[in-house]
C-alpha cells in the first residue's frame, strides 16, 4: 500500500507543485516519515491531525505546520482542516471545506470533500478534480443568496 501512495502521489505531483496535506500522515517512526517526505513530489503544506506526533520531528520538509488553513484558488475561499466541520469561513458564500481525519465515513454537506487517500483511490485530489465535485454538489447549509 505505501509503494502504491508514493507512485500514485509522484505521478500526480510535480516537483513544483504545492500540496496540501491534512494530517494523519505520521503515525510512524520518524525515520520512515522521513523516507516519505524525501520520496514525495512538491513543496508541502501540513495541516495537523491527531496522529501526527512524529511531525515536528520532520518539520523542515514543510514549507508551514498548521492547525487550519483557509486559501483562496481562482478566487474560490477555502478551508482545509483535518477534521470534518458543519460550517467553516465564508460557509454562508458557498465556499469550500477539504477535510480528512473521517477516512470515507462520513457524507459531505455541501460545498465539502474528504480528501484523503482512502477515500480517493489513494491519490491526492488536484484543484481540477476537487472543482468537477463542487460543481456538482448542492449549495452549503448557510449559505445566503440574495447579499
Amino acid at each position: 500500500m505505501n509503494d502504491v501512495i508514493v507512485y500514485n502521489w509522484n505521478n500526480k505531483v510535480g516537483p513544483n507543485d504545492i500540496v496540501y496535506i491534512l494530517g494523519d500522515f505520521a503515525l510512524t517512526s520518524t525515520e520512515r516519515t522521513k523516507y516519505f517526505l524525501e520520496n514525495l513530489n512538491g513543496k508541502k503544506i501540513f495541516i495537523l491531525g491527531d496522529h501526527d506526533k512524529q511531525i515536528w520531528q520532520c518539520r523542515n520538509y514543510f514549507e508551514e505546520i498548521t492547525p487550519l488553513k483557509n486559501i483562496r484558488i481562482m478566487d474560490i475561499p477555502i478551508t482545509l482542516c483535518h477534521y470534518c466541520m458543519r460550517v467553516w469561513s465564508k460557509s454562508h458564500y458557498n465556499s469550500w471545506h477539504l477535510y480528512g481525519h473521517s477516512h470515507g465515513h462520513l457524507s459531505p454537506i455541501g460545498k465539502s470533500h474528504d480528501v484523503g487517500v482512502d477515500n480517493n483511490n489513494f491519490a491526492p485530489v488536484s484543484f481540477d478534480e476537487i472543482k468537477t465535485i463542487m460543481d456538482n454538489r448542492p449549495n452549503n447549509a448557510n449559505y445566503i443568496k440574495d447579499r
